[in-house]
């Protein structure tokens, strides 16, 4: 049975194993445990007979007027649930007196973000992608 949370009372380091796959280098799960701390809303997805997160978004804001959502993950043998759906409601939830709630997706996941209010727009994005670890970050 899963679980939505959006505070991360008794998340540890250890249930956040196994994230980000197919990225060339990644965020270990201590970083990714720092990065849900700092965010200014998250939504987690827990199996409840274990306590590992299986599934979590976050976002950033300035709480007056913007929001970015810069990752959705949900763990491989977890998708096709209907997680990752419920993970932008619970998320929107937290950001739905904003006037605007961005984010940035490959075209594929077009069809995913449509159905949840999402319209295609465009955009400029400037990558790092020496800094995907995050141990340059403070």
């Amino acid at each position: 049975m899963i679980e939505y949370r959006i505070e991360l009372d008794d998340i540890a380091v250890a249930d956040l194993d196994g994230f980000f796959l197919g990225w060339p280098t990644h965020p270990d799960p201590a970083t990714h445990l720092r990065m849900l701390e700092n965010a200014w809303a998250v939504a987690l997805a827990v199996d409840s007979e274990t306590g590992r997160v299986v599934g979590f978004a976050n976002a950033i804001s300035d709480g007056v007027l913007s929001a970015y959502i810069p990752l959705l993950e949900v763990l491989p043998q977890w998708q096709g649930r209907g997680i990752g759906t419920r993970l932008i409601k619970v998320l929107l939830g937290q950001l739905d007196h904003l006037y605007m709630v961005d984010l940035v997706c490959d075209a594929k996941l077009r069809a995913f973000y449509e159905p949840l209010g999402f319209q295609v727009l465009s955009g400029m994005a400037k990558r790092y992608y020496d800094n995907q670890t995050g141990e340059s970050a403070g």
